[in-house]
């Protein structure tokens, strides 16, 4: 794949589109981005961060390196309290911010894209589903998952 703009965007796109189950989506908020400058040579900017589109193993060590946190362990937390993350994996609307927005917006999403199975059933046999998981600025954390849109 190509490394110019168009090739990350095509990235991006194809990862949202259900058509990179092998890859691993990694955005950053730019409040929590040292240079969004250095990122752009491997990601896409968005509105308010950079989101990277990267193989399975790489895309892991990439989010370890950006947060501190082990991938997994990180979905794994974030798996126990559901939220609504936008299908662009680019924001959210925490489940804890109540009747004060304050510092609520999304700091970090890891997600990943699973190929349709009809054998699992539910979701999993309407389409190709993806799993994301948020990071909030005030600290909670949540996931959500979706079938991909046609």
């Amino acid at each position: 794949m190509s490394e110019d703009g168009e090739g990350k965007s095509a990235l991006y796109d194809g990862f949202l589109r259900g058509e990179r189950p092998d890859d691993i989506l990694i955005y950053l908020h730019e409040e929590g981005v040292g240079s969004i400058d250095d990122l752009l040579e491997i990601g896409t900017r968005v509105e308010d961060g950079v989101v990277l589109v990267l193989p399975g193993d790489d895309g892991k060590a990439a989010f370890e390196s950006a947060t501190g946190l082990d991938a997994m362990d990180f979905a794994g937390q974030a798996m126990q309290t559901d939220g609504d993350i936008a299908d662009d994996c680019t924001s959210g609307s925490c489940p804890d911010v109540g009747d004060d927005p304050g510092d609520h917006y999304v700091k970090f999403v890891f997600a990943f894209a699973e190929e349709q199975n009809e054998a699992v059933g539910g979701i999993y046999a309407e389409g190709d589903v993806v799993h994301a998981y948020a990071a909030c600025a005030c600290g909670t954390t949540y996931s959500d998952k979706w079938v991909v849109a046609e």
